[in-house]
């Protein structure tokens, strides 16, 4: 399936499901190939912007924020073709959610207070002097 058909039938699913599919896409377009830990930081950076509603009110609205994650910088035409890693990404989008469901005080944080992250070997204007979490090929970092 390609990634233009997967975002547009995010349209169609009811809310929750939307929501678990569109933090799945994100999941595996950003790191599939990164450690469960990290898969976990991209979901929770996701999951803090949604509340904090800069980006949007919905997963949805958050992944798909232009130039936020790779569901914006990724071509339409890219296929999701490595179906374990899509699942593993769909497991960790859905214990993500339901960790976020969570009181805060209950919940288990990865990278606490990350709301950006960036590949290891690209330092965006925006990471200059501010503390980071490497997990794997990632950086993640407390912006806003």
């Amino acid at each position: 399936m390609n990634l233009s058909l997967l975002l547009w039938l995010t349209t169609l699913f009811p809310q929750p499901v939307a929501d678990h599919a569109c933090l799945a896409t994100t999941v595996y377009l950003e790191a599939r190939s990164q450690p469960t830990v990290g898969q976990l930081a991209v979901a929770e950076v996701a999951l803090r912007r949604r509340d904090r509603g800069q980006w949007g009110h919905t997963l949805c609205k958050v992944v798909t924020a232009p130039h936020q994650f790779a569901t914006t910088t990724t071509p339409g035409s890219f296929d999701i073709t490595n179906l374990q890693a899509f699942e593993k990404a769909w497991t960790i989008a859905g214990k993500s959610i339901s960790n976020w469901q969570l009181p805060a005080g209950k919940r288990r944080l990865v990278v606490p207070h990350a709301d950006h992250f960036a590949t290891v070997d690209i330092a965006p204007a925006w990471s200059i002097n501010r503390p980071s979490v490497t997990i794997g090929d990632h950086a993640f970092y407390a912006v806003n």
